[in-house]
């Protein structure tokens, strides 16, 4: 018996759809799974962590920098036992004292002489000073009147050690209010009439042969009287440091 003869299988044409398989929407596509991959494999932040070693190495130095200073500064001072110098007005003297007055105003002839003792308290630093601008003035509040200015030449004060300096001023016709001029004559004469010095210089240290740095300084003699003066009082001055 023969076998019955094979069908040819046809070819589907071009544009075919099978209507049993389902229609894909189009433009839709599923979002692709990302790997996942073991911790070690993740990437390490090496910026953040260079900043956070130099950051932290910038402190450590800073603070051994600062404590390094802490500890010299205590030994500097226990071992030298610094001191500020020590400033007393030893005397003055009004030698020529003159108000008068005339048509177009009161004016005022003065000359001053002053002692400013400056002592060195210290055994083992010496002191430097610079050029040190000296101001005199007489009467207070309103009734403040300079007489003049005059520069001392710079100096040195060993250890323990102790100078006189001189200072010398004058006021040639200053003019002044009229009744100011009356009151400090009155004062003058009575012995009453407040002095006030005021010493601007730089002072600079010594220290086992080396001069360390200046600073300014300002020296204030206020409020003395010629009476406690004369009586041999001699005042304190107040020093004011990188105060110019």
């Amino acid at each position: 018996m023969s076998k019955p003869p094979l069908k040819p299988v046809l070819q589907k044409p071009p544009g075919y759809k099978d209507p049993n398989c389902p229609v894909a929407q189009p433009g839709f596509r599923p979002p692709p799974r990302k790997p996942v991959l073991p911790a070690s494999f993740h990437p390490k932040k090496r910026k953040s962590s260079c900043c956070r070693v130099c950051c932290c190495s910038f402190c450590i130095f800073f603070f051994i920098l600062f404590l390094l200073m802490i500890i010299c500064g205590a030994v500097f001072y226990l071992w030298f036992d610094p001191k500020l110098p020590g400033f007393h007005v030893q005397s003055f003297r009004i030698s020529r004292f003159n108000v008068t007055k005339k048509p177009d105003g009161t004016y005022l002839n003065a000359a001053t002489k002053t002692r400013l003792e400056v002592k060195n308290p210290n055994g083992k630093m010496t002191y430097y000073y610079g050029d040190t601008e000296v101001d005199v003035s007489v009467g207070v509040g309103g009734d403040e009147t300079e007489l003049g200015t005059t520069t001392v030449p710079e100096f040195t004060l060993g250890k323990q050690n102790t100078t006189s300096l001189k200072v010398e001023t004058k006021a040639s016709y200053k003019l002044v209010v009229d009744g100011v001029g009356s009151r400090l004559l009155t004062r003058y004469r009575s012995k009453t009439l407040l002095v006030n010095l005021e010493a601007r210089t730089k002072v600079g240290l010594g220290v086992a042969g080396l001069k360390i740095g200046m600073v300014g300084v300002t020296v204030k003699c206020d409020g003395i009287t010629m009476k406690q003066l004369d009586g041999g009082d001699m005042p304190k001055c107040v020093i004011n440091i990188l105060k110019w």
